[in-house]
């Protein structure tokens, strides 16, 4: 696309934004409905005037991402509202690497690894941030929030691993319906998860929103206590998703053929 004039706004949506992206199955996040998509496009043009490839764009998102962890480390209010700030940009970049991709018909498996591998680090690594932001010196808290990045990246293993299984025999991708419970309790138990969708406060976008939250309650207060409450209460959210996860798939028709 190099020397040639630019789409335009509504050209790009057309091209970047169709609705088999923003109504796929994993369903687009809250934030990409509310008001992200609508920003992303513009850095998309950006990105395609400055000839960015999509993995670089992948790239800068991922330094987004592990910077945010960075500051969130950061004792004080003003680290929580910089590691927000730089959520908000780790996301946009997240859309726009995609869409990107889209408009110059490079999307490929490469892009979908380095993908991958940055909501591994950076979703993991608020949780150790967020352990050494309540440490204060304490040892306890840098384990549980080390803890609690383990779970989270095993949570996306357990997902990515049904993928793996059905290559390594020889089956297709997981259809749509898949995903629904044999036993009808467990069903059951999943509407109501969708309902109370505790399994998205270890995401970036929600985990970023009460870090920041318990560091405005804790300037407040002038300790740590919110800031720890949260810490163990992501930490057991994270554990325990590893552990429903697994029984999810399992009781599933994902890994059948």
């Amino acid at each position: 696309m190099a020397g040639d004039p630019l789409p335009s706004i509504a050209e790009l949506r057309a091209l970047a934004q169709p609705p088999s992206v923003l109504q796929r199955r994993s369903a687009e996040h809250w934030t990409g409905r509310l008001y992200m998509r609508r920003i992303s496009i513009y850095g998309t043009r950006l990105a395609l005037r400055l000839g960015l490839s999509a993995n670089f764009v992948t790239g800068l998102m991922i330094a987004a991402g592990l910077a945010a962890v960075g500051v969130f480390a950061v004792p004080g209010l003003w680290g929580a509202i910089a590691g927000v700030l730089l959520i908000q940009l780790y996301l946009g970049l997240d859309c726009v690497d995609g869409e990107v991709a889209r408009v110059r018909g490079t999307e490929g498996a490469r892009g979908i690894y380095l993908d991958r591998l940055g909501h591994y680090l950076v979703e993991g690594g608020m949780l150790v941030a967020l352990g050494m932001r309540a440490a204060d010196g304490a040892l306890e808290p840098v384990i549980i929030g080390l803890l609690g990045a383990i779970g989270v990246m095993l949570q996306k293993v357990e997902t990515d691993l049904v993928a793996v299984a059905r290559l390594g025999h020889g089956l297709g991708p997981v259809a749509d319906e898949a995903s629904r419970m044999k036993a009808p309790a467990l069903a059951r138990g999943r509407q109501i998860a969708r309902i109370i969708p505790l399994h998205m406060a270890t995401h970036a976008a929600e985990a970023s929103l009460l870090i920041l939250g318990a560091a405005i309650a804790d300037e407040i207060r002038g300790d740590l206590v919110v800031t720890r409450i949260l810490l163990v209460g992501l930490a057991v959210i994270a554990v325990g998703m590893v552990a429903l996860s697994l029984v999810a798939i399992l009781n599933s028709r994902r890994l059948d053929p």
